[in-house]
């Protein structure tokens, strides 16, 4: 018997390499309103976080007109206006294609908004593999637990049953939360450090590796214990 039903991916960082687009985006919203430009590891640190979470963290103590002002900026940059490229990691398309028609459920919970992520689904012609989505615009941002609880109350899964797979620490928390189990990459934004402090089940240096992962991993484990 299979051990997961459900995989959960995050998408910035773990399916797409969108970090320098993001840092810049940032940075070019900050350069907008005259204010210090944030340095590149202070923004790559809040990616995977919802915009207003991530606002609030690198400039602590805005008031919400800064906020909504400085996200709207950074929509603008990172929708419209930024021609640095965003690219599938390598072999990402080729593995959420073949999970799927493996018979996995899959689905995703990431930081970015709705226009975003719909945005990226469509270019990369993924959207269709991908049976639910939540964005940080739409409920609690990680590394609350409300986006994977919705997730899996929507396609009728149990949290033994589900695997979320991300490159921050923010992903790790809120599979740990919703008592489901974590699975990292070290390739994206957070140092493997720092990722396995939250105890995943592992840590996979390509996307590509998840397919023999998730086929060496197919029997039932003890869930983590909560810190």
């Amino acid at each position: 018997m299979r051990r997961f039903k459900l995989l959960v991916f995050d998408w910035d960082g773990t399916l797409m390499d969108s970090e320098a687009r993001i840092v810049g985006c940032m940075q070019a919203a900050a350069a907008d309103l005259g204010i210090d430009t944030p340095a590149n590891e202070a923004v790559r640190n809040i990616i995977g976080l919802g915009l207003s979470e991530a606002v609030e963290a690198l400039f602590p103590g805005s008031d919400q007109a800064f906020v909504t002002t400085i996200v709207e900026r950074y929509r603008y940059h990172f929708l419209e206006k930024s021609q640095v490229e965003s690219k599938l990691f390598p072999g990402a398309d080729n593995v959420v294609q073949d999970l799927s028609r493996q018979g996995y459920l899959l689905a995703v919970a990431t930081g970015k908004g709705r226009r975003g992520l719909d945005k990226v689904l469509a270019e990369t012609g993924l959207g269709d593999y991908f049976l639910a989505t939540r964005c940080a615009d739409e409920t609690f941002s990680k590394p609350h637990p409300e986006m994977l609880h919705q997730v899996m109350d929507e396609l009728g899964v149990f949290p033994e049953e589900t695997l979320m797979i991300g490159d921050t620490e923010y992903d790790l928390q809120m599979a740990r939360n919703a008592k489901t189990h974590g699975l990292a990459v070290s390739y994206g934004v957070h140092s493997v450090d720092r990722l396995m402090q939250h105890q995943p089940l592992g840590c996979l240096d390509r996307i590509t590796d998840l397919t023999e992962w998730l086929d060496n991993h197919s029997a039932s484990q003890p869930m983590p214990q909560t810190a």
